[in-house]
């Protein structure tokens, strides 16, 4: 025990002994400052100073710029800026899909080149039928009311192109006679139309021109999109008036008959009509 009490006495003594840091000039050996230290107070004094140097260093990086300089390091700024980037790419991307299926489309109406897939709509919904001698089939008094409401309504409907359960209204792109109806197993997506030439050709809907250029077969060609994912196309015309991103209205002037196009054998025109990406029988859309 008196061994631990000296050697205690010993290092308190060392620690707690005065010592004095003088600064001399050295040419004159004139004291300029002195400073009394011992053990004890550089070592609090060098604890503190390291303390406060570590606390100053996180603060200027945990709150400046000089942060994203440290490797691995990235700003919130530059996170959200690649999110951002990653959204648009892939808004961009889809977009681009979407477009080049719009173009394939195009292109198989200006070639013609589409599958006649025919489906059996009756065997879809057979499972669905119902037995009528099963149902009560009488009109209450509200369905009769709405029956008349709506027969009032279609009597003085111009035209409605009723087949798919759309309501717009489709006009005649020319006046003049039907050579070729639509033929789907001859491939014949389309109504001939004979006309004089120079005989205007007018848009059958509200639409945009996507296409108003020459092409050999079938000479000059402009096809008009339309609400409802409808595609108009006139083909062998003799003119054009409208040219690629015209805004157009029903009933408005766009082309002239004409004889052109390799595939023409006399002045008409070649009429489509596509459906997402599909042709139909203008006929059961329009009152030639």
């Amino acid at each position: 025990m008196a061994k631990k009490g000296k050697k205690r006495k010993e290092i308190k003594r060392k620690l707690l002994h005065k010592y004095r840091l003088v600064i001399l000039n050295e040419s004159s050996f004139e004291e300029k400052i002195s400073f009394k230290l011992n053990r004890l107070n550089v070592f609090v004094t060098g604890t503190i100073f390291i303390i406060v140097l570590i606390g100053l260093t996180t603060l200027l990086i945990a709150f400046t710029p000089l942060r994203e300089y440290i490797p691995g390091y990235s700003s919130t700024k530059l996170k959200r800026q690649a999110t951002e980037l990653t959204y648009k790419t892939d808004s961009l991307v889809t977009v681009l899909n979407y477009t080049n299926r719009y173009l394939d489309n195009v292109r198989m109406v200006l070639r013609g080149e589409v599958e006649n897939n025919q489906t059996n709509r009756d065997s879809l919904f057979e499972k669905f039928k119902l037995d009528p001698s099963t149902i009560d089939l009488t009109p209450i008094r509200e369905d009769l009311e709405l029956r008349e409401q709506v027969d009032l309504e279609d009597k003085y409907n111009l035209f409605e192109s009723n087949r798919d359960g759309e309501r717009t209204i489709l006009f005649p792109p020319l006046s003049g006679s039907l050579s070729q109806g639509y033929d789907s197993d001859k491939k014949h997506y389309a109504i001939d139309i004979v006309a004089p030439v120079e005989s205007p050709i007018k848009a059958v809907a509200d639409g945009t021109v996507i296409f108003s250029e020459w092409t050999s077969d079938t000479g000059h060609v402009i096809i008009v999109e339309h609400a409802d994912n409808l595609i108009s196309a006139y083909k062998h015309c003799g003119s054009l008036s409208k040219s690629q991103g015209d805004l157009i209205k029903a009933g408005e002037v766009i082309a002239s008959v004409g004889n052109t196009g390799e595939l023409s054998t006399g002045p008409h025109l070649h009429f489509e009509l596509w459906k997402e990406g599909k042709p139909i029988d203008p006929q059961n859309y329009i009152d030639f």
